[in-house]
């Protein structure tokens, strides 16, 4: 298992744990699982958030 799969996995079981039941509890275990997505994938080096920064301010400043 690597770290993405891990990192999401705990996001689902957190957001199952902070929230039970109805639409919000489905956002907040949405929120989690991206969140912990996005940790997983930096962790493992797929995702680069310095590249992801410039990237969007230099589209702001257009």
């Amino acid at each position: 298992m690597n770290a993405t799969a891990i990192c999401l996995a705990v996001g689902l079981a957190l957001g199952f744990a902070g929230a039970f039941g109805g639409f919000g509890a489905f956002t907040i275990v949405l929120l989690f699982a991206v969140l912990g997505l996005v940790i997983g994938r930096w962790l493992d080096g797929e995702l680069d958030l310095a590249g992801l920064v410039q990237s969007a301010q230099r589209k702001g400043r257009r």
